[in-house]
């Protein structure tokens, strides 16, 4: 793979990512859950949740931190709200289980709540949040992660970037949709710029003792990355990590082991997802009205010298999918690409097919 060819068809790019689970153990059903989930996110533009994600994925399998063959089961219940056992089986598989199961309480009761334990990474949290989008409904959905950021005052790790999506009907094509991680930026960043070799912002990590850095290459065996806003971020951290690993009884803080080192402990983060069925409150319609009016308003406001457009929520990304569906081609970063192809060595598979 070159840089000169590095534009692959949606159907190439799925039809790998589901060979390369196949040969990796798990069901054809999950295999394509799992794809979709990946390539969708890609779609977007968001190359650091998707696709690139799998090679790391199922060496969680190999290593038998993840279970390929584990189906994540509901382990208690109510009206508006489930709680899941994931067994360490594909993340993005009890994801949408997950976010389905809320969307269909959330019908009978107008809002509904899930909570998924002894999962791992799930990839994009705006993914889900968009399923209920989709659905006609507000979506949110959220996760915590390993520990890898500070808190004001700290010098070292003690709560993970814990992301954190909502989704809502945006009225005739567009959702407003935001994903974020609540640190000053994604990890996923701060790797990409450690693989490339370049320096980053010095407020993004801390060293070991407490100080700005703007060297990558030791996160996150040493350093924490900072919270988003300071104070602000490490609340709705927080938050996050008290409605996903508290509420479920699973790990929380500093006991959620890291999916991408090389340690024996299982993977075990949780998923929150929320379903709110607009329709119940207000006819479905009306609230699309209101929100191309709300939309309106901030797309009409005056702009700024240089500034040519004013982005809602999740348009970028929006804009990006149609331009992909429309040539049905993707056109892929080199750390992407060279994800891709170490995936293929991992389970004997031809890479260069994908770009042919």
């Amino acid at each position: 793979m070159t840089a000169a060819n590095n534009t692959v068809s949606i159907e190439k790019l799925n039809n790998f990512c589901i060979e390369a689970m196949l040969k990796a153990g798990m069901s054809q059903e999950n295999a394509q859950i799992t794809a979709k989930v990946l390539v969708a996110t890609d779609t977007w533009g968001t190359f650091t949740h998707g696709t690139k994600q799998l090679k790391k994925l199922l060496k969680n399998f190999r290593d038998g931190r993840m279970d390929p063959k584990a189906v994540p089961e509901i382990t208690k219940q109510g009206q508006s709200w489930a709680l899941y056992d994931g067994k360490r089986a594909m993340p993005m598989v009890s994801s949408v289980k997950a976010m389905e199961t809320a969307i269909s309480k959330a019908k009978a009761t107008g809002i509904a709540y899930t909570v998924v334990k002894n999962s791992g990474h799930y990839g994009a949290a705006g993914y889900y949040a968009h399923m209920a989008a989709e659905a006609d409904m507000f979506g949110l959905s959220m996760t915590n992660v390993d520990p890898c950021m500070a808190v004001p005052g700290a010098k070292e790790a003690v709560l993970g970037t814990n992301p954190i999506a909502y989704a809502a009907p945006g009225g005739k094509e567009k959702p407003v949709m935001l994903d974020i991680a609540t640190s000053v930026v994604a990890a996923s960043k701060i790797f990409k710029a450690a693989d490339l070799k370049q320096p980053i912002p010095n407020n993004w990590l801390i060293d070991k003792d407490g100080l700005p850095t703007t060297d990558p290459t030791g996160y996150p065996a040493v350093g924490a990355i900072m919270p988003m806003a300071a104070h602000k971020g490490y609340g709705i951290a927080l938050m996050i990590e008290i409605l996903t690993g508290v509420i479920s009884g699973s790990a929380f803080a500093k006991d959620v082991p890291c999916w991408v080192l090389e340690q024996p402990e299982p993977v075990d983060q949780s998923h929150t997802f929320i379903a709110i069925d607009i329709n119940a409150i207000m006819p479905i319609d009306q609230f699309k009205q209101r929100m191309e009016t709300l939309t309106g308003m901030i797309k009409e406001t005056p702009k700024a010298e240089g500034t040519n457009e004013i982005f809602l929520p999740g348009e970028i990304e929006y804009n990006h999918k149609q331009k992909v569906l429309q040539n049905n081609q993707i056109t892929l970063p080199k750390d992407v690409m060279d994800s891709l192809k170490g995936l293929a060595e991992d389970y004997g598979l031809e890479s260069q097919t994908l770009f042919s």
